[in-house]
């Protein structure tokens, strides 16, 4: 154990949990999220501390079943099943209707019904979108004219962690200098502190969290493979919803017009783009349109709905380096899908990771210590989103520019404010801020994430607005460029 696991366990108490990849291995041939993982983990600890394996894998093959195929055989049978799954929550104003689909298991929500006594009981959770939950299900079998079909007749909400009280969130990190935090925050995303070349390194890391943390912060990271993107976007946060390659329609991510329900973008915190080369639109010039109004104004009209979300877009690709690491051409943008080539587009994105910079994932890098739950640590980054303190902390520092570009400012702005939220969520007034760490770890990666945008922006189009530089912003009269 180290140092800083110890202090994390001391500091966090039941909101820890020991990482030790040899307990994870109960999970073989299930693809199971970090945050469920760690939930059974916990949940699965003697008074000892020992860890009560075989209990797990019970319940494992009773409530997670690995032949998914055979579920709706099972159910036809008449037997009455207990599941910790995945599943989408669907509401019909037309039918009078609550269903559910479980996709993984060939459950359809025209097969299923939430009963309204449940509904009444969890009316929080048994809304519109994916859930994690531990649901009993039974097949009701037909009767007169009405058809057959799966009823929910027991819900447990997947919700190990209650709301969060932000305070204590806030007093936990007090116990920490700013060099052991940054270290907390890599270990609760699953890796060793250690692995990482520095503090450069380790920001650069970090900021894959920025728009878990922050809403609608919109950022795009460019890394060679295996750099470890698909695994923080797709296990860390049952908020964020990660799609891998393949064809992505209008209807799935925003709003269906048959149905007149909304896609995923309307239920998370983050939308991330994984392979970004390998994925495409069904519809590219009406994506464009769409992407550039929702990433200006948080909204965009289709048909006569209009769609409002706080949800951020991130776009995760592969780029080529040269043996010295760097980038083999540098007009970076060159590796995004044509749908995205375009300036007009990418000017709305934040900011951009430069993922060349990060250590390929190896063996060593698999974190073996104390750290915190993941869906503890999920649910403060959720919370975390409407905390407004920051961001009128963040206005109230930075002072800018006469004439500054707008789009500039709100990117610089709402990236610095992340910033300031997960490396420093205990200051909460303007007198407590350390000018010196602020300029130094929110502002300044903040207006050089930016500008990477704008220059790449410029190698696309040479609109003035792209080849003229950013202007100097100041903290309390300070240069800050």
């Amino acid at each position: 154990m180290s140092t800083i696991g110890e202090k994390i366990k001391q500091v966090f108490g039941s909101a820890a949990v020991y990482k030790n990849p040899a307990n994870y291995e109960v999970f073989n041939g299930r693809n199971l999220p970090s945050f469920v993982k760690d939930y059974l983990i916990s949940s699965h600890i003697a008074a000892d501390g020992s860890f009560k394996r075989e209990a797990l894998s019970q319940f494992l093959d009773a409530h997670i079943p690995k032949d998914n195929s055979a579920i709706l055989a099972r159910l036809r049978r008449g037997e009455t099943l207990t599941l910790l799954t995945r599943f989408v929550v669907t509401t019909s104003l037309a039918q009078n209707k609550t269903s559910f689909q479980i996709p993984d298991m060939g459950i359809k929500a025209s097969d299923t019904l939430i009963p309204d006594y449940l509904i009444e009981e969890y009316p929080d959770d048994l809304i519109d979108g994916e859930k994690w939950g531990i649901m009993k299900i039974v097949y009701m079998a037909p009767v007169d004219n009405e058809r057959g079909h799966v009823e929910m007749v027991k819900f447990k909400p997947f919700r190990p962690m209650q709301k969060l009280d932000i305070n204590y969130i806030r007093n936990c990190r007090a116990q920490f200098t700013l060099e052991e935090w940054i270290d907390v925050l890599i270990s609760a995303m699953e890796y060793t502190p250690t692995a990482f070349a520095g503090l450069t390194q380790k920001l650069e890391f970090l900021t894959r969290l920025l728009p878990f943390i922050e809403p609608r912060l919109n950022l795009i990271e460019l890394a060679p493979k295996g750099t470890g993107k698909s695994y923080v976007f797709g296990n860390l946060s049952k908020f964020v919803w990660l799609v891998s390659g393949g064809k992505v329609s209008r209807a799935k991510l925003v709003y269906d017009k048959s149905t007149k329900s909304p896609g995923i973008m309307r239920f998370y915190d983050m939308v991330a783009f994984d392979e970004i080369q390998t994925i495409t639109f069904s519809d590219n010039s009406e994506m464009q349109s769409f992407l550039k109004n929702y990433l200006e104004y948080g909204r965009a009209t289709i048909d006569n709905y209009e769609f409002m979300s706080e949800c951020g877009l991130m776009l995760l690709g592969n780029i080529q380096l040269s043996e010295n690491n760097e980038p083999l051409n540098y007009k970076y943008f060159n590796a995004l899908p044509e749908v995205f080539k375009e300036s007009a587009l990418l000017d709305r994105f934040h900011g951009m990771i430069e993922g060349w910079l990060l250590p390929r994932v190896n063996v060593d890098m698999a974190l073996q210590d104390w750290t915190l739950n993941v869906e503890f640590f999920s649910e403060v980054l959720h919370q975390m989103r409407t905390e407004s303190i920051y961001s009128q902390i963040v206005d109230d520092l930075v002072d800018v520019p006469q004439g500054a570009d707008m789009r500039h400012t709100k990117a610089i702005k709402r990236t610095a404010t992340a910033y300031f939220k997960l490396l420093f969520p205990h200051i909460v007034s303007l007198d407590q801020v350390n000018i010196d760490d602020f300029n130094l770890l929110c502002l300044q990666p903040a207006i050089r994430r930016r500008d990477i945008i704008r220059q790449q922006c410029s190698y696309i189009d040479n609109e003035p607005s792209f080849s003229k530089p950013i202007p100097e912003y100041r903290i309390k009269g300070l240069s800050i460029n």
